[in-house]
């Protein structure tokens, strides 16, 4: 499938700037760059999900019934300047894999004549690298299995290749997870990260009866946060019965060897020795960016110990043009190429989609300045990236949630089941009137 305003064949000469992946920071570069444009010119959005995902809410709807079709938002809009206005002619969105990636073409899972693309292949001027991050396996439709069985492996089995990302496919993966949850006596969360803190203080406060164990390989909650974050959520789980564990790491190695109780639980250890008996068990942890496309198109556009590109304050991959550090040739061997949230090294900025945003609004009014300084004898100086200071929003519960927005922490209990949903429907540009309008 394929979207855009509307159906055309590529007019000879026309150029051509893609977005990879369009979550919170690709979405918004395509919006920048849909209204900054100038003639002959086009953006081409490549996504390998039909709908936007709302990752945030995942973990809640994993667990609650009843809103897993909410975290489903179609892309209709995501070349609208305004809420108000209709979509920019022109632009199209493919819902494909991206295969391959080179400095002036991206490999495609399939061709799209109906764009005048006749192979799977894409040549562009620029490109805005959003592909984030691969998910840890309770919220990532794509790789893990919600019928997994970690009783027998330890670890989900891979995702049937015929998952397409479609809306129906997503919603009946979540309503499979809510089966398993229902079904189990016992949870252990395994991460005390946001996903973590969330699924636990979710079960626990959705079916109370639950055993509800979280292990946190650190002595502090959300570390890059102020410490009186990590004291609250600890308070909120005391209050819903959660037992956490801390300082204490899980042996993967127990996961392997299938240990079961009496009771037909899945028994596994921490380094320490601490047995944990559970019926289900779902590991918050390994978040690995998304970045192996770069890396095969040059083994230098990603740092080794992290997995991350490495970025100037533009925004812009950070390839030296050369390997002579005394030399003093300075500039990026891809000025062209950016990379924007969880994928870029982003200068201490935490993985986050409001951290995407920001850096994709940078990197997409940069690649509006460089089009407008080929066209014209300006030279306008390019923005630069500043992160912000850390923020964060987590629900601890049904209804409370615990936040810092630069220094100032609090907490609120006026939570909605569904975590506020439309909000983000509307801040996509669909328009939500009632609960029937979020089916689409």
């Amino acid at each position: 499938m394929s979207t855009s305003s509307q159906t055309f064949n590529a007019p000879a000469g026309l150029k051509t700037v893609v977005v990879l992946g369009a979550s919170y920071g690709g979405h918004r570069a395509a919006k920048v760059l849909a209204g900054g444009l100038p003639d002959g010119w086009r953006v081409v959005v490549i996504d390998r999900n039909s709908h936007a995902n709302h990752v945030y809410n995942l973990p809640r709807y994993a667990v609650l019934p009843g809103h897993e079709h909410k975290a489903f938002i179609p892309y209709d809009n995501i070349f609208s300047i305004s809420p108000s206005s209709p979509p920019k002619a022109g632009h199209i969105r493919l819902h494909a894999h991206i295969t391959s990636l080179g400095p002036h073409s991206v490999g495609l899972s399939r061709s799209f004549p109906e764009y005048g693309i006749e192979e799977p292949l894409l040549h562009f001027d620029y490109a805005i690298y959003a592909l984030g991050s691969h998910l840890p396996s309770p919220i990532n439709l794509w790789s893990a299995n919600p019928d997994a069985d970690f009783e027998k492996h330890g670890t989900p089995k891979s995702i049937s290749p015929s998952y397409q990302g479609t809306k129906p496919e997503g919603i009946c993966w979540l309503q499979r997870h809510q089966k398993r949850v229902k079904e189990a006596s016992s949870v252990l969360i395994v991460g005390g990260g946001a996903l973590g803190i969330q699924f636990a203080s979710d079960i626990a406060a959705v079916y109370p009866n639950k055993q509800v164990t979280l292990i946190h390989s650190r002595r502090r909650l959300l570390p890059k946060f102020d410490e009186s974050i990590h004291t609250e959520i600890l308070q909120c789980f005391e209050e819903l019965n959660v037992e956490v564990v801390l300082g204490e790491r899980l042996d993967l190695q127990s996961v392997h060897e299938g240990k079961t109780n009496e009771a037909g639980q899945r028994v596994v250890r921490t380094t320490t020795g601490r047995q944990v008996p559970a019926d289900l068990i779902l590991l918050c942890t390994g978040q690995v960016p998304n970045t192996g496309l770069l890396a095969e198109m040059d083994p230098r556009a990603v740092i080794p110990d992290s997995g991350l590109a490495p970025v100037l304050r533009t925004m812009q991959l950070n390839v030296p043009l050369s390997n002579d550090s005394s030399t003093c040739e300075q500039g990026s061997l891809y000025p062209h190429i950016f990379v924007v949230g969880d994928a870029a090294d982003a200068f201490g900025a935490i993985n986050a989609g409001h951290n995407a945003y920001y850096q994709a609004e940078v990197a997409a009014h940069n690649v509006l300045k460089m089009i407008s300084n080929q066209d014209s004898s300006l030279d306008e100086e390019l923005g630069w990236y500043t992160p912000g200071q850390p923020r964060i929003k987590v629900s601890v519960g049904l209804a409370k949630t615990v936040f810092q927005v630069d220094d100032v922490v609090g907490t609120k209990s006026d939570g909605m089941d569904d975590l506020n949903a439309s909000a983000m429907w509307s801040f996509l540009g669909m328009k939500v009137v009632g609960e029937e309008d979020m089916f689409a």
